[in-house]
């Protein structure tokens, strides 16, 4: 028997403002997910992103707390080219989202920024700077 990669999940404190970020990072959350205690997005492959919110897991984890600190894990996005890493940054933070690292040409060879999600989980925006290099 070896698991697989199904799914990634992520506990949120508030669904709507979570749906919204991850909306607007093209995640495909169906309709009426906002009010709901649990939400998946379909991902390429066929992996989906799961969001509960913090009572749902409390409902069958009585003893749950949320992590204190700065985050340990970061969904990282592809993106088509270094200009796209620019603009989704530029129009994440415009909408009020935190900007934690502006878009930089990293020395490992990529247009690389980090967004925060309205929990503050860091989500990585990435584009290979040479096209022909891939990600």
């Amino acid at each position: 028997m070896t698991p697989r990669l199904d799914a990634i999940g992520m506990v949120v404190s508030d669904m709507a403002a979570s749906i919204a970020f991850y909306r607007r990072l093209g995640f495909a959350f169906p309709e009426g997910s906002e009010t709901a205690p649990h939400a998946e997005a379909g991902l390429p492959g066929g992996l989906r992103l799961l969001l509960d919110t913090e009572e749902t897991v409390r409902s069958f984890h009585a003893g749950w707390q949320p992590g204190t600190g700065g985050g340990r894990t970061s969904l990282a996005l592809l993106c088509e080219g270094p200009e796209e890493v620019d603009a989704v940054y530029g129009e994440l933070v415009s909408a009020g989202y935190h900007g934690e690292l502006k878009p930089w040409d990293a020395v490992w060879g990529q247009r690389y920024a980090v967004v925060l999600d309205p929990d503050g989980n860091g989500v990585d925006l990435f584009a290979p700077l040479n096209p022909r290099q891939g990600a």
